[in-house]
């Protein structure tokens, strides 16, 4: 069955870095596309990136490209999210998420699976 578990989330000041880290256990990970979501109190669950299975392509949020880097890392079967010059806005739970979602289905939930149980990211002074 498998498992996912975030890690690196915590309090940062405003214009701060965090990197968050994933770790797929249960399963074969080449085999999954990866991604992040992030929600906000009070707001709906939302894509944050996404690293595709075949080859690695990135996906953005449109809003985040350029603040935020999703890389998959073979070696531990881990998919990381680097985020810098962070903003009070960004303050939400991230997940993590695997799956084999089609590219229409890439930047949705339905496109995964399975779910991590999420890591608390706060931007605050």
């Amino acid at each position: 069955q498998v498992q996912l578990v975030e890690s690196g989330g915590g309090l940062v000041q405003p214009g701060g870095s965090l990197r968050l880290s994933c770790a797929l256990s249960g399963g074969t990970f080449t085999t999954y596309s990866m991604a992040w979501f992030r929600q906000a109190p009070g707001k709906e669950r939302e894509f944050v990136a996404a690293a595709r299975a075949n080859g690695g392509t990135t996906y953005y949020a449109d809003s985040l490209k350029g603040r935020f880097s999703i890389s998959r890392d073979r070696a531990n079967s881990a998919v990381h999210l680097q985020m810098s010059s962070l903003e009070p806005e960004d303050t939400a739970v991230y997940y993590c998420a695997a799956g084999r979602p089609i590219l229409s289905s890439l930047r949705t939930m339905t496109g995964y699976r399975h779910w991590g149980q999420g890591t608390q990211v706060t931007v605050s002074s």
